[in-house]
């Protein structure tokens, strides 16, 4: 019973509010007057005379001003039923009479009251009002400082889970360098060993191969390491970008002899700041790209040129393009999906990740395209000035 009779009391607020506030206050100032007025006559036909008829007045005032909105509504009300109690239920009753004693005093008192009381009950109201809406702002806030907070720690965890993963790969990676390298020391030495068979021969190159592709992967994992994951600039020197491109070239040369690369240098001299070390890395990470996985080892180019306040730099090569997923991750800045890690891309796409956030932390582009002749071109620009 007492949710239904809830449920009933909500409907009607429903209903009462959704009226115009002018015609609904009109009409509720009127109703209560009318009620008063009702009860009044009801109260004189059985005492004869006029009873209390100003108290029913200034409590229909009072529900008045509670439920309209304002003061006026109140205030003409009081002393609409001040003129009410005068004519109809003071004697002489259906006339206006404020000449007998006591009858001004007794009228002025009355609209005054109302009007007192009237106002405190505005005032308590919007207090009321006032109060709820504190409440809704306290509730917001702390729902805010909740979500806040919420956010704040998950954030923290993802920092500490990538510290983390840092520090776990560096150690991985340093504890990786030394044996892979004394590998492909050791392999280098029994290649050049005459007493090889073919067959051993062929072992040893692809031993040979494995170690320097799993070198250059550990590398690459270092230098992911050497950035600041928390958006702080890097370590920069000005460096001219010739001697860095021309160390990458030679470092690739030793690894891949058997592959023609060339070189076009700009005629301006690039001298910029940059962490040469990075920048050194991803020159070789896209030449080895290009030599592993474009399928061409002939025709392999790079350039460096000067563009506006750029400094370009340019790989190329004539082989079979790049997949549109490659296209794609390279524009979003993704991984390669794992559906790609065959061995066609193998390595391909934590090279590009990392020489895409080495790019950035410089303030640089980096970007992919097939070459309308042939083959696929990386190109990624420097800033020649901070």
């Amino acid at each position: 019973m007492k949710q239904r009779l809830s449920a009933l009391y909500l409907w009607l607020d429903t209903q009462f509010h959704r009226v115009p506030a002018v015609p609904r206050d009109l009409a509720v100032t009127a109703l209560f007057l009318w009620a008063a007025f009702l009860a009044s006559g009801i109260l004189i036909s059985h005492t004869g005379d006029e009873n209390n008829s100003s108290l029913v007045f200034v409590l229909a005032v009072v529900l008045i001003s509670l439920v309209t909105t304002g003061y006026l509504y109140g205030i003409a009300a009081s002393v609409i039923g001040a003129l009410c109690i005068n004519y109809f239920f003071m004697y002489p009753y259906s006339a206006f009479n404020l000449t007998i004693s006591g009858y001004p005093v007794a009228m002025l008192s009355m609209v005054t009251i109302s009007c007192i009381v009237c106002a405190l009950t505005a005032l308590v109201k919007k207090q009321a009002i006032e109060a709820a809406r504190r409440e809704r702002n306290t509730k917001a806030l702390y729902e805010m400082n909740e979500k806040l907070n919420a956010e704040k720690a998950a954030i923290q965890l993802q920092s500490d889970r990538e510290a983390i993963r840092s520090s776990i790969l560096r150690a991985v990676s340093h504890d990786l360098r030394t044996p892979l390298t004394s590998i492909s020391g050791a392999v280098s030495v029994l290649l050049n060993s005459p007493d090889i068979s073919s067959k051993n021969m062929a072992m040893l190159t692809d031993i040979q191969q494995d170690a320097d592709s799993l070198i250059s992967m550990v590398e690459n994992l270092l230098s992911v390491t050497r950035i600041q994951e928390d958006g702080s600039p890097i370590k920069k020197q000005d460096e001219p970008l010739e001697e860095v491109a021309g160390d990458a070239l030679l470092t690739t040369r030793r690894h891949f002899p058997e592959c023609q690369i060339s070189m076009q240098l700009s005629d301006d001299i690039l001298y910029l700041p940059m962490d040469p070390l990075l920048v050194k890395q991803v020159i070789v990470n896209l030449l080895e790209n290009a030599i592993r996985h474009s399928g061409d080892t002939q025709h392999i180019c790079l350039r460096l040129v000067r563009q506006g306040r750029w400094a370009v730099v340019e790989v190329r090569d004539r082989g079979r393009g790049l997949s549109p997923e490659v296209l794609q991750a390279v524009r979003t800045g993704q991984p390669l999906a794992q559906s790609l890690s065959g061995d066609t891309t193998r390595g391909m796409g934590i090279g590009l990740s990392v020489c895409q956030r080495i790019i950035k932390a410089h303030g640089g582009f980096f970007a992919a395209a097939n070459d309308p002749e042939g083959g696929s071109v990386f190109r990624f620009g420097l800033p020649m000035e901070e």
